[in-house]
């Protein structure tokens, strides 16, 4: 059985059984992660992957599972011992400004600059609520890349901003299209494997010695600055999800005839 949104969600939950595949995301709210498990723990597949609903909720999750992707130094800061061993690694680097990215917002809020480390923590010291958050060196001389990623679906654009190093569009930048090339067009996909997601917005670094870095990936995300229309991108990504679905489905019937097969020879063997 495939369950397609919210709603139908919540009529079927509980006659939901191994094997079944819900499309869309889990409604958020505190029972967001328990429904994610206990679907999981069921054997009901979701789709996107309750690992990419994961990431796609949170900057330090990212952080935590993608980190290698990412520019080096980059980590997440959970607690006030963190920051302390950071500023210690950071000023051995040779690190001066810094960057940090609150946990669960997007469009540029809650991205700040800091001149360095010492400052940020004189604030983070005495803000508790500030836990948890990325923490990464300022980067200052880099092009700032969107890639959307759907099936077989790619187009990149940079964005600029001389007047705020927040690049989003959201903050007053400007894009024009970009020619990705093979190789970043590789990195992407391998960032989308490990994380399990279907589709993607991903946003890339790209420096002037020719490394790809990972700033942040989502599910969903601004187009300003693409060519294609959302109604367009919804569709493809909602083709793309009920392909899924379907292959599953047909996975899934296949794999029980087979048990079943097996389990008939056995009986019929047993009577021989």
């Amino acid at each position: 059985m495939i369950v397609r949104g919210s709603r139908q969600l919540s009529e079927l939950y509980d006659r939901l059984s191994p094997g079944d595949v819900y499309i869309g995301k889990i409604p958020g709210g505190p029972l967001r992660y328990t429904r994610l498990i206990d679907l999981m723990e069921r054997g009901i597949h979701c789709l996107p992957t309750p690992l990419a609903q994961t990431l796609n909720a949170s900057k330090a999750a990212q952080t935590a599972i993608l980190n290698e992707w990412m520019l080096p130094l980059t980590q997440v800061i959970r607690r006030r011992a963190d920051l302390i061993a950071a500023i210690g690694v950071y000023q051995r680097q040779g690190v001066g400004p810094v960057v940090t990215k609150e946990d669960r917002l997007h469009c540029g809020h809650g991205v700040r600059y800091w001149e360095n480390i010492e400052v940020l923590y004189s604030m983070a010291a005495f803000d508790k609520s500030s836990f948890p958050f990325v923490l990464q060196p300022f980067l200052q001389h880099f092009s700032d890349v969107r890639v959307i990623v759907v099936g077989d679906y790619v187009e990149a654009y940079s964005r600029h901003n001389p007047d705020n190093f927040r690049m989003n569009l959201a903050a007053g930048g400007t894009s024009r299209p970009f020619v990705i090339g093979t190789d970043q067009q590789l990195f992407c996909r391998s960032v989308m494997e490990r994380a399990r997601f279907p589709y993607a917005h991903l946003d890339l670094q790209l420096l002037e010695n020719g490394r790809c870095y990972l700033a942040e990936m989502a599910l969903e995300g601004g187009i300003k600055g693409a060519q294609i229309d959302r109604r367009s991108l919804v569709r493809m990504k909602s083709e793309l999800l009920e392909r899924e679905a379907r292959q599953i489905c047909n996975s899934e019937g296949s794999a029980a005839g087979r048990q079943e097969a097996e389990a008939k020879n056995l009986y019929e063997g047993g009577r021989t």
